[in-house]
């Protein structure tokens, strides 16, 4: 299965990310050399979206592996848990990064007393593993959600939850490039997606390179439209998904959930399994990061306010469940019982 957008891959032992902080206006392939320049990325945005992030964060451990020169097994695994705690220190909201980190070093625990060479080809392969899974997970989730999407339908999507979040396939655009390839005719309204304009710089570029009708909105406007009956469907991705169902979404997206129920519209969260925590009883158990100022005072260097005025930057916010009307899957859409009934 070929990936819409390459986001993250692994070539001759080296790691290539596309460097997302420069999309749409130039497209850079970097090289990730080892342990730090993966933490880097992560932390910085030049890689994001949850699924991407599993990804790096396991090819991430394999590089260390590679990179580790020891032929000591038990200097070796040391060395390898020691990088797979750091990678877990790079943000602390999306969940499968902590799912691709425990399955990295469960091969580790369960390896034996294999050689290290062996133990280098397992951590490789399990990365591997990791990227093919969520690639055919992504194209199973559009494939699920494509049969919401009605021909003439105008659909409200949030943030970035395309191919560059995930391994190459998206979750929430992942739907629409389905619904595009079975011939569906329908537009997606794009909020920009502030601070960081996630939305402006990347949805808006996968949708022009796929060739799906899109218009660009300031996120303040989404009410407005839904007041004019001019959405009929939302659909986001997700960074950690709560027991019950309570989610952590970029920042925007419980304001979105919160006018969709009130205008009547099915909100829709798109997301593979590895990003539901069973550990998290709800909401209140997911930690949000918080970020840097600048990143709210300033846009690609353009200081847009005081440059002292004090700034709350929560990266993401907690949508409760019963906003949610349902969860497009791999393997299938869960829909929560009760969702129809309006207070």
């Amino acid at each position: 299965m070929e990936a819409v957008i390459r986001t993250v891959w692994r070539e001759k032992g080296r790691l290539y990310i596309i460097d997302q902080r420069l999309l749409p206006d130039k497209e850079k392939t970097v090289e990730l050399k080892n342990i730090r320049d993966v933490w880097s990325a992560i932390r910085n945005l030049s890689i994001r979206g949850a699924p991407a992030i599993g990804c790096v964060a396991a090819y991430g451990v394999a590089l260390s592996a590679l990179k580790t020169k020891t032929g000591d097994r038990k200097i070796f695994v040391k060395t390898v848990e020691r990088d797979i705690k750091y990678l877990a220190t790079s943000r602390p909201t999306a969940y499968n990064l902590f799912f691709a980190l425990d399955r990295m070093e469960k091969v580790l625990k369960d390896a034996g007393n294999v050689s290290v060479a062996e133990l280098k080809k397992r951590l490789a392969d399990e990365a591997d593993a990791i990227y093919e899974e969520d690639l055919k997970c992504c194209y199973k989730i559009g494939v699920n959600g494509a049969s919401l999407i009605k021909n003439g339908m105008n659909v409200l999507t949030h943030c970035n939850a395309g191919a560059l979040a995930t391994s190459g396939f998206g979750t929430a655009l992942s739907v629409f490039f389905v619904a595009k390839s079975k011939g569906k005719k329908f537009h997606v309204f794009v909020d920009e997606t502030r601070p960081v304009l996630q939305g402006a710089r990347l949805t808006a570029w996968e949708l022009k390179k796929a060739g799906i009708p899109y218009t660009l909105i300031c996120d303040n406007m989404a009410g407005y439209l839904m007041q004019q009956g001019k959405i009929d469907m939302a659909v986001t991705g997700a960074d950690r998904i709560a027991a019950n169902g309570d989610t952590a979404n970029k920042i925007g997206t419980y304001s979105l959930a919160v006018l969709a129920h009130y205008h009547k519209v099915d909100f829709y969260v798109a997301a593979p399994f590895s990003t539901f925590d069973p550990c998290v009883k709800n909401g209140k158990g997911i930690v949000v990061e918080e970020r840097g100022g600048d990143e709210v005072r300033n846009i690609r260097g353009v200081c847009l306010s005081p440059k002292d005025a004090p700034v709350y930057n929560p990266a993401f916010d907690i949508t409760p469940a019963g906003l949610i009307k349902g969860f497009i899957t791999e393997n299938g859409i869960i829909k929560r019982p009760g969702f129809g009934t309006r207070d």
